[in-house]
């Protein structure tokens, strides 16, 4: 008995002891948590910033790998925008070997300050020797990033051809590159990013910005100094996806041209801004749009889009949709009359309607109202067969498609502003006011797909300037025409516009730019502009119209604002009937080139280049000359077998002709002026981005199309 209680005193006792030591191990493990979630508090609350700060200055980061950016193309695959790569040049100086760096610290110094001059070659040595003794790991050895060009130069380098065993390499960066500089500047347009704003920018490459940004990566950088970060190459990452290529509608020979027609009537009648849009009628292709104003030198540059996004009261080129309602609603003969007496009439009293011709023009037909642009002609009309229902005339309106957005591809249409007859506004000298162009506003596109609808029998196409979306040479989606609807007007009512619009260009307001060769159809349309809440004498003029009016091609609007003494004949018509010019002439070279042989008696390829080469190939196909020149740099005119040779003096300052030249003479040329060539394609050269005839600065880019 006594051994049995002994025995459990024992167990008792073992029991206990077990029991303080699982109590002591519980409260340990309790104040080792307690301590840890203390010291994690500590860190993640009161020391968060310093422990970021530690983790920037030595740490890694996940960082952004930039994904190409797609290209912007012309409608023949030329760039309009891409991304060129740039460089710089960077070094380990803790890695080479002592051996490598003192044989070529000294040459490397001396070809750093010769070739950038940022700093001599004693500072090189002195900068280089000091990051070594440091042992930085990243060393930035050129400021501004440069090109392929001189990134082979640099590599041949002595230390620099050894690459990574001397521990410099170069770091790949991208610039956007306009090849044909500030064509279609404004329609190509930017993409920013805003600090804390995010992305904003204009034209195609915001509008596609979600096609051509791609998708950004990610890979591992390791801090290597004050906001120098060095990639960590082991295969971690998150590949980027490059961005996809839009080819547009533009076509670079038209959009160049129209630009230099309109700049010079800018230019000529001292006007504030102006626009062109040339739409192929039968597709509703954008195949050119200018946009020109003055900057704060008076040179006119692209900034906005007046095209696409500026609202105005288009004036008498509204017209066209006026008489278009007409023709639709009674049954009007081109031949009735309408009295516009002294060239002055009023409505409900005070509301005075005029016409530009002092005393007026009496009594005239309907097709020399709208040829001479009489303002009281048409609206005497309208108010007779809309007066007592002008919702009547507004549904019109909404048929021809000039109410509502156009949902054109590229951000920042406006919607178009047309009162109707329930607005507080609308009075009753609205209604003869609208059918002149007055108390409404559009922009010139809406004017313009009207106008081609008339053009194009009366259907309606939606105008879009991006063709397709393409993975290099792999269309993955594409933008086709498409037609709104039915017609807007019966075809005796196109018959008709069409026979007056030719009638404004034969006998009326453009009778100035009236050709021999082809029928241009049109309408002219000037507008005063309101300043400070009250109409002025400025006046906001423009032309609008299609050609050639016997087999319509292209539609084609032009805008000049504020021209000194011009109106819509004499500002715009001129620049409409250049542009109408070139693309005829354009259309005839092509059905030259389709139906015209190659004679063994024409010179195979040039044009225009050295005069000894062409005289020696003259000579070799037993050509005549004539008009050999004491200037080494000629043009080349042949006619059957006498080939005329003309000189080409090459002005100091201005750009060259280089075009039908070979390749070898015009980069020649080009770059002992100082130009940088780049060049696509092979044979003469077809196309140069730098018009000619302007001038330039050494260094300029200049992009050779050849074919």
């Amino acid at each position: 008995m006594y051994h049995l209680k002994k025995q459990e005193k024992v167990s008792k006792n073992i029991r206990n002891a077990i029991l303080s030591r699982v109590r002591l191990a519980f409260y340990g493990m309790v104040g080792i948590s307690v301590l840890i979630l203390f010291k994690i508090l500590v860190i993640q609350v009161w020391q968060e910033e310093l422990w970021e700060k530690k983790a920037q200055e030595n740490g890694v980061s996940f960082q952004t790998i930039k994904a190409n950016r797609g290209n912007i193309l012309a409608d023949d695959g030329s760039l309009l925008a891409t991304n060129l790569p740039y460089y710089r040049l960077a070094i380990d100086p803790y890695f080479p070997k002592d051996t490598v760096f003192n044989q070529y610290i000294d040459t490397l110094a001396a070809l750093l300050a010769n070739r950038f001059g940022e700093k001599t070659k004693e500072q090189w040595i002195k900068e280089l020797t000091a990051a070594r003794a440091d042992k930085k790991r990243y060393k930035i050895l050129t400021k501004e990033p440069f090109d392929h060009l001189l990134k082979d130069e640099i590599s041949a380098w002595p230390m620099v051809s050894m690459g990574r065993k001397a521990g410099i390499f170069f770091e790949k960066t991208e610039r956007r590159f306009r090849p044909f500089d500030n064509l279609a500047r404004r329609t190509i347009g930017f993409v920013q990013q805003d600090s804390g704003k995010g992305i904003f920018g204009r034209g195609l490459e915001f509008s596609f910005q979600h096609i051509l940004a791609g998708r950004d990566g990610q890979a591992i950088f390791q801090k290597v100094g004050v906001d120098q970060w060095k990639p960590v190459n082991d295969g971690s990452y998150i590949r980027p996806e490059d961005g996809l290529d839009i080819k547009t509608t533009i076509n670079v020979d038209l959009q160049a041209h129209a630009e230099q027609s309109l700049r010079k009537a800018l230019a000529a009648k001292n006007a504030d801004f102006g626009s062109v849009i040339i739409m192929e009628v039968k597709t509703g292709a954008i195949k050119a749009i200018v946009n020109l104003s003055k900057d704060k030198n008076g040179e006119f540059v692209e900034d906005n889009n007046y095209a696409v996004a500026g609202l105005a009261e288009p004036g008498s080129t509204f017209k066209i949709a006026t008489m278009a309602a007409l023709l639709e609603e009674a049954n009007i003969s081109l031949d009735d009359t309408v009295q516009t007496g002294d060239g002055t009439y009023r409505f409900f009293g005070n509301a005075v309607m005029t016409d530009t011709k002092k005393g007026g023009h009496g009594r005239l037909t309907v097709r020399q109202v709208f040829e001479l642009s009489s303002n009281i002609g048409i609206s005497k009309l309208v108010f007779k067969y809309f007066r007592k229902n002008p919702e009547k005339f507004i549904e019109y309106l909404d048929k021809f498609g000039l109410t509502q957005k156009l949902d054109f591809q590229m951000l920042g249409e406006p919607a178009p502003f047309i009162k109707r007859p329930n607005d507080p506004t609308w009075s009753g000298s609205t209604l003869p006011w609208m059918s002149i162009g007055y108390e409404l506003k559009l922009t010139p596109l809406h004017t313009l797909t009207f106008c081609n609808a008339l053009a194009n029998d009366g259907y309606m196409v939606k105008p879009y300037i991006v063709k397709c979306v393409m993975n290099g040479n792999k269309i993955v989606k594409e933008f086709e025409t498409s037609v709104k609807g039915n017609k807007l007007v019966s075809a005796n009512t196109v018959a008709k516009m069409r026979e007056l619009m030719i009638g404004v260009v034969e006998n009326g307001t453009a009778k100035s730019i009236r050709s021999e060769y082809f029928k241009i159809a049109g309408k002219t349309g000037t507008s005063k502009k309101v300043v400070g809440g009250s109409y002025t004498e400025q006046h906001y003029t423009s032309f609008v119209g299609y050609f050639p009016a016997e087999k319509p091609m292209y539609s084609c609007i032009v805008i000049v604002d504020n021209p000194d003494g011009g109106y819509g004949g004499t500002a715009a018509a001129p620049v409409f009937r250049e542009i109408a010019d070139f693309a005829y002439s354009q259309r005839l070279t092509r059905e030259l080139d389709t139906d015209t042989k190659i004679t063994a008696k024409e010179l195979p390829m040039i044009r225009s280049g050295y005069q000894s080469d062409i005289v020696l190939l003259a000579d070799k196909f037993a050509l005549k000359k004539v008009g050999q020149t004491n200037e080494p740099w000629v043009y080349v005119r042949q006619n059957n077998d006498t080939v005329k040779i003309l000189g080409h003096k090459l002005e100091a300052g201005i750009v060259p002709n280089v075009v039908g030249m070979t390749m070898r003479d015009a980069v020649y040329i080009l770059e002992n002026k100082g130009f940088k060539v780049f060049f696509t394609g092979k044979g003469k050269v077809k196309q140069q981005s730098v018009l000619a005839g302007t001038k330039f600065n050494k260094g300029d880019r200049i992009l050779l199309r050849l074919g």
